[in-house]
C-alpha cells in the first residue's frame, strides 16, 4: 500500500493485501477504539438490578448503623434492636400517632431485628426483586416496592399493638410477590408455585414475633399496585403517577386514621 513517504523495503510491514509501512500502521491503530471490559458493579447491576442492589445496600448500610449504635451504647452489635437509633426509626403505632413521629411508617421498613432477618429478606429480595425489576423497570418496580411497604405500615397502624415496635422489609418483598402474581395472572401464566410459596410464607407469619399484618399489608398493596399498572398498560405514562397518588393516600391513611383501640 503507497502512502506517498519515501518507501524502505525492509520497513514495511506484511498486511493482508500487499505492505503497508510502519507510520500508516501506527496512525490506524490510533483510531481504533479498544474494548473495555464492563466493572464488576456494571455486570451485578445488569443482572441483577440496580434499584434491587441499591435497596440491598441501603438495608444492610442501615443494619450496620444500628449494630454500632448498640455497641456505643453499651449492648452487643448484633443486638441492634438495642440501639437508639433503632428505637427512632421502628414503627410503633402509638408514637406515629401521638407524636407526630410520622417517618417511622417509611423507615420500619429499612431496619432488621439482628443478622438473620437481615438475610432471609436481603435473599429473598434479591430473588423476587430482581425479577420484577426487569418486567417493570427502575421507576414503577421503586414505586411498587414503596407502596407495598406502605401497606404494611397502614395495617400495623391500624391493627396492630399501639406498644410493640415493628421493623423489616418483609411488607414490601410480600408486596413484589403479590405484585408478580398478578402480573403472572395478567400474562395468564402458572402461578401455581407462587402461590404455594406464599401459602408457605403466610403459615410461617403466625410464628410468635412475626407481623402477620404487615405481611397481609404488603401483600395487598403490591398486588393492588400490579393491578393498577395492569389496568394502565395501554396508557403508561399515567402507571407512575398512579402509583404515587396510591402511595400517598396509604401514607395519609397511616397517619390519619385512628386505630379501633384508640377509639375504644
Amino acid at each position: 500500500m503507497r502512502c506517498g513517504r519515501p518507501i524502505c523495503p525492509e520497513c514495511m510491514i506484511e498486511a493482508s493485501v500487499g505492505f503497508q509501512c510502519p507510520e500508516c500502521v501506527a496512525a490506524g491503530q490510533a483510531t481504533v477504539r479498544t474494548a473495555r471490559s464492563s466493572g464488576g458493579l456494571r455486570t451485578a447491576g445488569r443482572r441483577w438490578g440496580v434499584v434491587t442492589l441499591g435497596l440491598i445496600a441501603l438495608n444492610v448500610a442501615m443494619f450496620l448503623v444500628t449494630a454500632v449504635s448498640a455497641a456505643v451504647s453499651g449492648f452487643a452489635p448484633l443486638d441492634n434492636y438495642d440501639s437508639p437509633v433503632f428505637d427512632r426509626l421502628s414503627q410503633m403505632p402509638l408514637q406515629v400517632i401521638l407524636l407526630d413521629e410520622w417517618w417511622r411508617v417509611l423507615t420500619a421498613a429499612f431496619l432488621h431485628i439482628g443478622p438473620v432477618h437481615l438475610a432471609m429478606n436481603m435473599l429473598a429480595l434479591l430473588l423476587f426483586g430482581s425479577e420484577l425489576e426487569r418486567q417493570l423497570g427502575r421507576a414503577r418496580y421503586l414505586a411498587v416496592y414503596l407502596v407495598s411497604a406502605l401497606g404494611g405500615a397502614v395495617a400495623i397502624q391500624l391493627l396492630g399493638d399501639l406498644g410493640v415496635p415493628v421493623a423489616g422489609a418483609s411488607a414490601a418483598i410480600y408486596g413484589l410477590l403479590g405484585a408478580l402474581g398478578v402480573l403472572m395472572l395478567a400474562s395468564r401464566q402458572d402461578v401455581r408455585g407462587l402461590l404455594t410459596l406464599l401459602a408457605i410464607n403466610v403459615f410461617i407469619s403466625f410464628l410468635p414475633g412475626v407481623s402477620l399484618l404487615g405481611h397481609l399489608g404488603g401483600l395487598a398493596a403490591g398486588a393492588l399496585a400490579a393491578g393498577i399498572l395492569v389496568l394502565t398498560r395501554r396508557s403508561r405514562p399515567r402507571q407512575l403517577p398512579a402509583l404515587v397518588v396510591l402511595g400517598v393516600v396509604l401514607l395519609v391513611v397511616a397517619l390519619t386514621l385512628p386505630t379501633p383501640a384508640m377509639v375504644l
